[in-house]
């Protein structure tokens, strides 16, 4: 169970990358993030995308360490991490949830509920 609560969560997390790539990009996929403000997102939002694919890599390894399926950080940061990780996804759901972006709301309050949820379930594994 908690292999397989890694595996979607890594799974989501490659497709928001996906989605930051695009958006990254300049694809008019901004109503999906960033308080769906912008359909092409500006310099400064693109350059947010661009971080964000480097911290769902993070999010990632920190899962996968905490699901004891890697061993590439100190176990301390993948212990800590993974609750710092379901609190953040946690906060995420409040946060998409009250979005003005109907489509951001629609789309990332579920994708971040299961992704809080998976990473309870590492975290309590």
């Amino acid at each position: 169970m908690i292999i397989g609560a890694a595996v979607v969560a890594c799974v989501l997390l490659a497709g928001l990358a996906v989605l930051q790539v695009l958006l990254f990009a300049g694809r008019p996929l901004g109503r999906f993030a960033w308080g769906g403000q912008h359909e092409v997102l500006p310099r400064h939002l693109r350059i947010g995308s661009a971080v964000s694919v480097v911290l769902y890599a993070a999010f990632g390894a920190v899962v996968l360490q905490a699901a004891e399926v890697l061993s590439v950080l100190p176990d301390a940061v993948a212990d800590v991490g993974i609750w710092v990780l379901t609190g953040y996804f946690a906060l995420g759901i409040v946060l998409n949830g009250i979005s003005r972006s109907l489509p951001e709301r629609l789309v990332m309050t579920p994708v971040v509920t299961v992704l809080a949820v998976c990473c309870l379930v590492v975290a309590l594994g």
